[in-house]
């Protein structure tokens, strides 16, 4: 239940924080919503990142909040790039097919 998304969240897991950031948003808490799933896309968590495009384009939230989760996003999938990272998923793609 939602007990167990927020101990999530509290030790750092995106999937948690987007969870509760889903629940505040059907409880039409969307500037709530807003701060769980800007939160969690500043960790690198995709689906924040897709909720707050789709809560914008419906009406909610403002172009700074957009803005703002957009570039938390950016951020976070730039400091996880690394040359090794690179390497290795050519690596692994390039097996897979085999």
């Amino acid at each position: 239940g939602i007990h167990h998304w927020q101990q999530a969240a509290m030790k750092g897991q995106a999937e948690g924080r987007h969870a509760l950031g889903l629940l505040e948003f059907e409880k039409s808490n969307h500037e709530l919503a807003f701060k769980h799933w800007t939160i969690s896309a500043s960790m690198g968590y995709e689906k924040s990142s897709q909720a707050i495009e789709c809560a914008f384009e419906l009406g909610d939230g403002t172009g700074e909040q957009r803005a703002r989760a957009l570039r938390g996003f950016q951020d976070a999938v730039g400091e996880m790039k690394s040359p090794q990272r690179t390497i290795a998923n050519k690596f692994l793609h390039s097996n897979s097919s085999r």
